[in-house]
């Protein structure tokens, strides 16, 4: 039984005659981490807001713990699967803060110490002391967007998925965010699940990769497999990170070196390739890193329908 599974699952507006997602199988398991990929357009947005029952498939079904979501467990779906919208404009609403990361505590019932007891946590967890008390309208894109993840993260939820968190991030920010949510399958029990178009940190922080391109899943498989694949990159508008881009172009023009693509095992290439012993890693048990400074970047992004 997997945490999150989609059989067939088609969906289109109603204001379009056109397909949206066709015959859509996706499936999600514990603490795992996926990452969605496609251009503007492919239809992730529309697929994660199935995920939790604010979207209703047309034909086919989506399974949660392997039940079908209906009104009666609407609710608790929701608990078990936060969604973190685009645009935090979206998803942060309350007069301050702090506020808006205690309102889904408390619409689950929870006493008052319980709540500020959660609400403490995801503050501490992701550096928002100085701005519990702040309204949402006077703090950066950047700011919001951590206040939308702790509102997401006080729920405990057994998974997050996040449409694309890295839009309005500078690097600085985007490198934290992604330790930050890296660290949450060890930290949290979580399954994270992401759309992005930072390709170059895929590597890094997926266990399962999906293309999507025009409502359809184009592609499956680790980051290695998927990266492998020219030919469904090229169609999805995908590019290479830049590493193992540098290895394909190295090997191409007859250099020994071994493909990598994860920073380590790039790393381990090169020093092969120069006839150096790789480093030996001691592989540290996962601790709980605060981040508490994700940057903005100054340019808005849009909602992918």
């Amino acid at each position: 039984m997997h945490l999150i599974e989609t059989k067939d699952l088609c969906y289109s507006y109603s204001t379009s005659k056109s397909s949206v997602l066709t015959n859509i199988n996706f499936t999600a398991d514990n603490k795992q981490r996926i990452a969605v990929l496609g251009p503007n357009g492919a239809g992730k947005s529309t697929l994660f807001r199935h995920f939790n029952g604010i979207l209703k498939p047309v034909s086919g079904s989506v399974l949660i713990d392997g039940n079908p979501i209906t009104k009666s467990n609407l609710a608790e779906v929701r608990r078990l699967i936060g969604l973190v919208f685009q645009n935090p404009d979206d998803q942060v609403f309350s007069t301050t803060v702090e506020q808006d990361i205690a309102f889904g505590p408390y619409n689950l019932g929870l006493d008052e110490e319980e709540v500020q007891k959660r609400v403490d946590a995801v503050v501490h967890m992701l550096g928002l002391e100085d701005l519990r008390n702040r309204p949402p309208h006077q703090i950066s894109g950047g700011e919001k967007k951590r206040a939308a993840i702790a509102g997401v993260l006080a729920m405990k939820p057994q998974v997050m998925v996040l449409d694309e968190p890295t839009a309005g991030l500078d690097p600085q920010g985007v490198s934290e965010l992604f330790g930050f949510l890296n660290e949450l399958p060890n930290t949290l029990g979580c399954t994270v699940i992401y759309s992005t178009h930072q390709v170059e940190l895929v590597p890094e922080m997926a266990d399962v990769v999906y293309v999507m391109e025009k409502g359809q899943i184009t592609g499956k498989g680790t980051p290695s497999e998927i990266f492998m694949k020219d030919d469904l990159l090229k169609s999805a508008r995908l590019d290479l990170p830049a590493l193992p881009k540098l290895i394909k172009s190295l090997r191409e023009a007859g250099v020994e070196i071994d493909n990598a693509f994860s920073y380590q095992d790039a790393e381990d290439s090169f020093m092969k390739a120069f006839g150096k012993e790789p480093k030996k890693r001691v592989v540290q048990p996962a601790v709980h890193r605060d981040h508490p400074h994700i940057h903005e970047h100054p340019h808005k992004h849009s909602n992918e329908q």
